[in-house]
């Protein structure tokens, strides 16, 4: 169903931040007009038991998981849940995302050379604001520190690229707190089990999706 997305993403230098987006824009895009192949990737997610253990839920966020690729990288389907606040990030890997639904106020800080949980987080710098909404795509490197705020139920279409490091850092700008994120391979089995998203979560995410018309 999806081999012949796929291919154009094998082999590709996932620090090359321009060739990842363009590259990455034929699977988005593709998916984005095409939503009964996109609903049929979605509809199958339960019955897949790998992809299921890798989807997961937070109180803000949910991950629904659509593809695993051998070569690392992995379709994911983001829906951001209401609540959804800014905290300033980094990530393990590059990724590109096309909004197919709401939007999120999108800020950009900078690199992450000099970023660990020592960091002043009231004292980090916006150099780019700006709104992603339905219809908008964009790649953002691994070394970039960025946020959103998301309106409820916005969700995006994400290409998420292999890892690049063990582990990125999260801030919480209303208690100036940070903390490390690892991998699953550094998980303990109770963090695993805390965020990995249940059937009932699952068919929730979903009939929303088709509620909202994404699907």
């Amino acid at each position: 169903m999806i081999s012949d997305l796929v291919k154009p993403l094998h082999g590709i230098d996932w620090n090359n931040t321009e060739r990842v987006r363009d590259v990455s824009a034929t699977v988005l895009d593709r998916l984005a007009d095409d939503r009964a192949r996109l609903r049929r990737l979605v509809e199958r997610l339960p019955q897949d038991e790998r992809l299921c253990a890798l989807s997961e839920h937070y109180d803000i966020l949910d991950k629904l998981v659509l593809h695993d690729d051998p070569a690392g990288w992995r379709l994911r389907l983001h829906v951001f849940l209401p609540g959804y606040f800014d905290r300033p990030h980094n990530h393990r890997w590059t990724y590109s995302s096309r909004i197919l639904r709401g939007s999120y106020r999108h800020t950009l800080y900078g690199l992450d050379d000099d970023l660990d949980e020592n960091t002043d987080i009231a004292s980090l710098q916006p150099y780019m604001v700006r709104t992603e909404k339905a219809g908008d795509s964009y790649t953002l490197h691994h070394g970039m520190i960025h946020a959103a705020v998301a309106k409820p139920h916005t969700v995006t279409l994400i290409v998420r690229g292999p890892a690049m490091k063990e582990r990125f850092l999260v801030a919480d700008r209303g208690t100036g707190k940070s903390w490390w994120q690892y991998g699953a391979a550094k998980e303990s089995s109770e963090e695993a089990d805390s965020k990995r998203m249940t059937a009932a979560q699952m068919g929730h995410a979903i009939r929303g999706l088709a509620e909202h018309a994404v699907i």
